[in-house]
């Protein structure tokens, strides 16, 4: 079985998806509304899924998917596996249940539109007339006090006179305590009857709260997934392991759960799945109609790690044999603060997870422990060029504030899907458009208008005559770029390149957000390096005041 996570989609699956585009373009003209409306939801944007499994007598089966709900049928339409766990049912338990709490939505927004907002409405008005009332009384009491100041000071009153005026500061003070404390009074029933509104409606919220998530722990409980060993278990025992401990939304709903249950309760064994996005892209994401992409780690990540048990499963892909390689950046520059390092494409910059060798690393090992070597920036895994790392605390914080301060000034080469003349994209220009991370497809990243980090691209094509290794573009349908990012954000010139909203041109190579293989003479799926360069870098040192400028070939 292909790891879903990490695969090139084999030529059954290929064949499958273009069979179902076909059928797909055949129901667009159905003359059944459903059939329209469903191929209407589908354009919008949707992951499709295809598996092969073999049964028992090596007889082979293709099985197909789309990823959550569609239309009026929710999780069926002909042609299609249903889903995992039908909780939908109109008279089922999730779905009583579910209109209860809705029903409880109702009640919830009508008292707090008519009883609580009543009670705070008569409240706010009768503190406000008792208010002005106390208000007028101590303005008057403060012009009273100006006449007996006033008369004081001119000397002219008598002992009487001064008398009657401690008197009359007297009782004004008492009155103005008895005229609060009437008030007060007067308000205590209002104020008593908006507390009761506001308690009420927290129980009406808190019943609403455990309702929610009762129905959510039935949900996650009953929700039992299979594995190829015929072993089954519920998405709440397979998350309660993860760091999150409880099941995101939509867990065990997107197609590589749909398919493997279909597969397992048929008794069949599956040897190939792939899945494929449909349609626009959605919320930010990076997305193209028919390229293929991997599960997601957020949602499928833990689900998939128990429904595989049982099949032998390819490891990842190695790319330029990324898994075993040994990699030997070049050091092109070193002095006393800094060197800078030329960093093949497939090594980290810092340590990850695994155990492949990193940048860091490497310098550590060869300069020793005592240098404190620190990578002052980051080239995603698959990028090569200009990195450049410190010795010692004092040049790392100078390093990393001229990179904060934008004073550092990065050239990078690319080479993207497409020809930037027929797609009517201008020759220069800049690309502002705020990224954010995907969390629950990590590490992908999306564009997001609101919460994303501010992001920032100028960028230039390159006419063919300019560049020496431009040979076969037309054949191929590149276009060579220069990126100049203002912002320093993880995938920022892949995603600007690869979004509708950016270029729509994908970095060739780019296996997050465009076509990350290619088709060898032989017939096979062969996967190439990402074409990002970071060729040029340049800036002021403040340690010594000299202003250092580096460059490295393009490799591609």
């Amino acid at each position: 079985m292909n790891n879903p996570f990490d695969y090139v989609p084999d030529a059954d699956c290929e064949g499958a998806f273009q069979k179902l585009l076909a059928g797909l373009e055949t129901l667009k003209r159905s003359s059944r509304p459903e059939d329209v409306n469903f191929c209407r939801e589908l354009e919008a944007g949707k992951m499709l899924g295809v598996l092969v499994a073999i049964d028992s007598c090596g007889e082979r089966h293709t099985l197909y998917a789309f990823s959550g709900q569609l239309g009026t049928e929710g999780f069926y339409h002909q042609g299609f596996v249903g889903p995992v766990f039908d909780y939908l049912q109109p008279d089922g338990y999730f779905k009583t249940k579910e209109a209860d709490i809705s029903r409880q939505n109702r009640e919830i927004a009508l008292f707090e539109e008519g009883t609580l907002t009543k009670a705070r409405q008569k409240y706010e008005e009768i503190k406000r007339r008792l208010d002005a009332e106390v208000s007028t009384y101590q303005e008057n009491c403060r012009s009273s006090k100006l006449e007996r100041d006033a008369k004081r000071e001119s000397g002219t009153a008598d002992e009487a006179e001064m008398a009657a005026m401690i008197r009359q500061s007297q009782f004004e003070k008492a009155e103005l305590r008895r005229l609060k404390k009437r008030a007060a009074a007067a308000l205590a029933p209002f104020a008593d009857d908006l507390k009761n509104a506001q308690v009420h409606l927290e129980a009406m919220k808190e019943k609403r709260r455990s309702d929610s998530e009762d129905l959510q722990n039935w949900l996650f409980t009953n929700f039992k997934l299979l594995n190829a060993r015929g072993e089954s278990k519920s998405l709440s025992d397979i998350f309660s392991d993860t760091p999150t401990k409880i099941s995101p939304s939509g867990a065990g709903e997107c197609c590589a759960p749909k398919l493997l249950q279909a597969a397992y309760l048929q008794g069949w064994r599956p040897i190939a799945m792939a899945e494929y996005w449909y349609g626009k892209p959605k919320g930010g994401e990076v997305r193209r109609h028919g390229e293929h992409y991997p599960a997601c780690r957020g949602k499928c990540l833990p689900v998939l790690s128990w429904m595989l048990q049982g099949l032998s499963v390819e490891p990842p892909l190695s790319i330029d044999g990324r898994l075993t390689k040994t990699y030997t950046p070049e050091i092109i520059y070193v002095n006393q603060w800094f060197c800078v390092v030329n960093k093949p494409s497939g090594m980290l910059s810092v340590p990850g997870k695994g155990v492949a060798i990193s940048v860091q690393q490497w310098l550590e090992a060869k300069y020793g422990s005592d240098k404190l070597v620190k990578v002052a920036h980051r080239l995603d895994q698959d990028t090569s060029g200009l990195l450049i790392a410190t010795f010692g605390h004092l040049p790392f914080k100078v390093m990393q504030r001229l990179f904060a301060t934008r004073k550092v000034k990065k050239t990078y080469i690319a080479e993207l899907e497409g020809d930037c003349k027929s797609n009517g994209i201008p020759r220069q220009g800049r690309i502002e458009l705020p990224i954010s991370p995907d969390w629950l497809d990590r590490p992908r990243q999306r564009v997001d208008f609101d919460s994303g980090k501010e992001a920032v691209t100028d960028y230039e094509f390159i006419p063919p005559t300019e560049e020496g290794h431009f040979r076969g573009q037309a054949k191929e349908k590149h276009s060579r770029i220069i990126f100049h990012p203002l912002t320093g954000r993880t995938h920022q010139l892949r995603v600007h390149a690869a979004s509708d909203l950016g270029l729509g041109m994908p970095i060739v190579g780019d296996r997050l957000y465009g076509t990350h293989y290619t088709h060898s003479l032989s017939g096979k799926n062969t996967t190439q390096r990402l074409h990002l360069h970071a060729q040029k870098i340049g800036f002021t040192f403040p340690i010594d005041g000299k202003h250092y400028c580096f460059e490295s070939p393009v490799p591609f």
